[in-house]
């Protein structure tokens, strides 16, 4: 038999890497310092004019899905393309995606991250290791195990067993609370199912859609939810709570989980903690807060002190830092009292992969706690820009963006031509209101949600994005002010929309 002269071939990724990054590194910085760069004429109401293939901005080339597919060339080769394959397709994506970094991006409950986000992200992808078990993620994982601690210490809990996981988003958190909820509760159901057992849980009206979606996942069905009354500010009703956990009684149901919200979606508002904690205390209720969007005016005592009043008297707790914070995405924590209640709750018999590092006081490998095998290290994003930042950078940086609100709230209200829906103070950082000229609303709901969606429309254009959500008058402005919203931006966002507002009231 011939001698195999096959060898390996020698590695040479370091030097792959690095060459590679810097290449990403010349189209990286411009698509950035485009945004920086805009940020100065924002004020005047429309952003600074860039060549393209249409009317562009800093903020983005808009196109329908079906010409900017024939504008890109997404199709997969057989053959290797390499670097320059990669780099003229980034030069695509960058150029045909939404620069989140633009200040006239006020659209979502995110927006870009920041130095040290991007620092985290590249740090994750050049380890690429998988937080379940220590072994393989022995830094990461205790990286996480502080990081949920130190969250649940600012919560006000004190316990110590005091902690958390993380998770992929806050419909994630927010479904793996319920999961930790029942298992809690009635312990035989993790093994028998429900048996007869009709489950009911309670949200506001003005809840996230992810606890329906749960109660479909989980069996219960979306008619297990029950949906309190608001008051005039969006806040769930302790009084009507009651009123339905009793009627459920009543009907011979098992009424076990509420849901209260830091920050709804749509107006911000904050529920009022501290008296649904005594209805769920009363009841033997677990009480979940879901603080997805609202949840990191933790970091700050003078935002938190009235809008959170209670929070340590939950069960468990949702933060999403990845909104508020710069965060790189997805970042989203599930805290609680007692992290072997998560374990309790979500581990399962699996010794092919748990090898005994766990025990009942103390969990280290983390996917016995949570309903993800592959995890990543989400934490990190966290942990190095709190390190980055400091509690104190933080909190200071969502005071400031509250004030960039305020200052839009008093823009509109100084105006004859809109119509408020958000009250002041602020509960969070979206402003709601519609565009009305001379302040005459119409009658007509749908002609009203017309005129939202038309100038919603035209705002891109001039380097603004901007949602909206309906209402009894019809669909109107959601704002979200983001960490880095500048004054002058919310000048020019009122200059474009009174501007564009008159030729739509003219036809």
């Amino acid at each position: 038999m011939a001698a195999n002269d096959t060898k390996d071939p020698i590695l040479n990724r370091a030097d792959e890497v690095s060459d590679l990054i810097s290449s990403i590194q010349e189209l990286i910085h411009p698509f950035i310092a485009a945004a920086d760069n805009d940020a100065a004429a924002k004020s005047s109401g429309h952003g600074l004019a860039i060549p393209g293939g249409g009317p562009r901005t800093a903020l983005v080339e808009y196109h329908a899905p079906n010409k900017l597919s024939q504008i890109l060339n997404l199709d997969l080769p057989s053959d290797r393309k390499g670097k320059e394959g990669v780099l003229a397709l980034t030069k695509q994506i960058l150029g045909c995606s939404v620069n989140t970094w633009d200040q006239g991006f006020l659209d979502k409950l995110y927006g870009s991250t920041n130095a040290v986000g991007v620092l985290s992200e590249l740090l994750l992808s050049i380890l690429n290791t998988n937080v379940h078990v220590y072994q393989v993620s022995p830094v990461l994982t205790l990286i996480e195990k502080h990081v949920t601690r130190s969250l649940a210490d600012l919560v006000g809990f004190t316990g110590p067993r005091r902690g958390g996981i993380s998770q992929p988003g806050g419909s994630a958190s927010n479904s793996t609370s319920i999961i930790i909820a029942r298992n809690t509760k009635f312990p035989e159901t993790k093994t028998e199912g429900y048996g007869s057992r009709k489950f009911v849980l309670f949200t506001s009206k003005h809840g996230h859609y992810s606890v329906e979606k749960a109660a479909q996942m989980f069996g219960f069905g979306t008619n297990a939810v029950k949906s309190v009354d608001v008051d005039d500010e969006g806040r769930m009703l302790p009084e009507h709570l009651s009123q339905l956990i009793k009627e459920s009684r009543e009907r011979g149901e098992t009424p076990f989980y509420v849901i209260a919200t830091a920050g709804t979606t749509v107006l911000g508002s904050f529920d009022p903690l501290d008296e649904i904690a005594e209805v769920c205390a009363k009841e033997e209720l677990w009480l979940h807060v879901d603080g997805s969007w609202g949840g990191p005016i933790i970091f700050s005592e003078k935002l938190r002190k009235d809008r959170m009043k209670g929070l340590e008297k939950v069960d468990s707790f949702a933060i999403t830092p990845h909104k508020m914070m710069g965060v790189p995405l997805t970042c989203s924590f599930l805290v609680g009292k007692d992290t072997r209640l998560f374990r309790q709750a979500n581990g399962v018999d699996a010794e092919y992969l748990f090898h005994g590092t766990n025990t009942n006081e103390e969990v280290y490998d983390l996917a016995d706690s949570t309903p993800q095998c592959g995890r990543k290290g989400d934490a990190l994003k966290l942990f190095l820009g709190w390190t980055y930042y400091g509690k104190e950078g933080y909190g200071r940086a969502i005071e400031r963006s509250f004030e960039v609100a305020e200052y839009l709230f008093d823009l509109l209200s100084s105006s004859s031509n809109f119509v408020l829906v958000s009250q002041k103070p602020l509960p969070c950082l979206q402003v709601c209101f519609y565009y009305a000229k001379d302040g005459n609303l119409g009658q007509d709901v749908e002609d009203n949600g017309k005129v939202t969606e038309e100038i919603a429309r035209k705002l891109v254009p001039r380097g603004f994005m901007v949602d909206y959500a309906p209402g009894e008058k019809g669909k109107f402005f959601r704002v979200v002010v983001g960490r880095e919203t500048l004054r002058g931006t919310m000048e020019g966002l009122v200059k474009a929309i009174e501007s564009i507002g008159e030729d739509v009231g003219a036809k």
